[in-house]
């Protein structure tokens, strides 16, 4: 039987956009075809050893501090980990983490780990809204979702975009960029959640998991959702 190792780090204190739903859909789309999955959750404290895949979600300011302390405890593992070419799924505030640097306006720089060669600096104005991007990655070359955030992050390097922004703001509203991927490294603003509305983008992290093409399952449903939210403005 296939298998896969998700872990969804520190769950109790990032999840605060509908998190739960992304490791839901994985788990599901997974048992329709027979793939066991076993899900840890990793909580302030605990260890962490090798995973096919790894997940963190968005929170609050309070919450992102604490765990861009503990993250600092295992990002050499971690950084280990990306270049064993785990899967990461970084949602808003995760994926700030899983960049170098968080800037607020008032207080001290919040380190991240570095998978991304990425950094987030506070900006003056929230972008709130649903967001439809285009991207290279899957097909269909849709991607949906909802933003909030103020946090405006700029790529660098070998990091790339996940796509170009159609509707909505993105990376930071003035390049027209959403997210960022390097290697397995994935990081995004879209949530509420992402993965319930994006089935295939979904597919394809379990394909990475898995180094194998799932196979098809009928998912009319899921992908009817996908479709009445491609160019919907908030």
């Amino acid at each position: 039987m296939k298998k896969i190792r998700l872990a969804h780090l520190y769950p109790k204190l990032l999840n605060i956009y509908g998190d739960g739903g992304n490791i839901l859909t994985l788990k599901k789309r997974c048992e329709w075809r027979g793939i066991h999955i076993e899900i840890d959750e990793i909580n302030i404290g605990d260890s962490i050893d090798e995973h096919d895949i790894y997940f963190i979600g968005g929170g609050q300011d309070k919450q992102q501090i604490e765990v861009s302390k503990e993250l600092q405890k295992h990002k050499e593992f971690l950084l280990a980990e990306r270049d064993r070419m785990s899967v990461f799924l970084g949602i808003c505030g995760g994926y700030q983490l899983f960049g170098e640097y968080y800037q607020p306006n008032n207080g001290e720089r919040l380190l991240g780990i570095g998978l991304l060669d990425a950094y987030t600096i506070a900006g003056d104005k929230r972008f709130i809204g649903n967001v439809t991007i285009k991207t290279d990655l899957v097909e269909p070359n849709t991607l949906v979702g909802f933003e909030n955030h103020s946090g405006l992050t700029y790529l660098r390097g070998d990091t790339q975009p996940i796509g170009k922004v159609i509707i909505g703001n993105g990376n930071n509203g003035k390049d027209s960029f959403e997210g960022a991927r390097y290697k397995n490294v994935f990081g995004t603003y879209l949530h509420g959640s992402f993965l319930p509305k994006n089935p295939h983008f979904a597919d394809y992290l379990i394909e990475l998991a898995l180094g194998t093409k799932p196979e098809p399952i009928d998912d009319r449903i899921e992908f009817g959702t996908h479709n009445s939210l491609i160019n919907k403005a908030y």
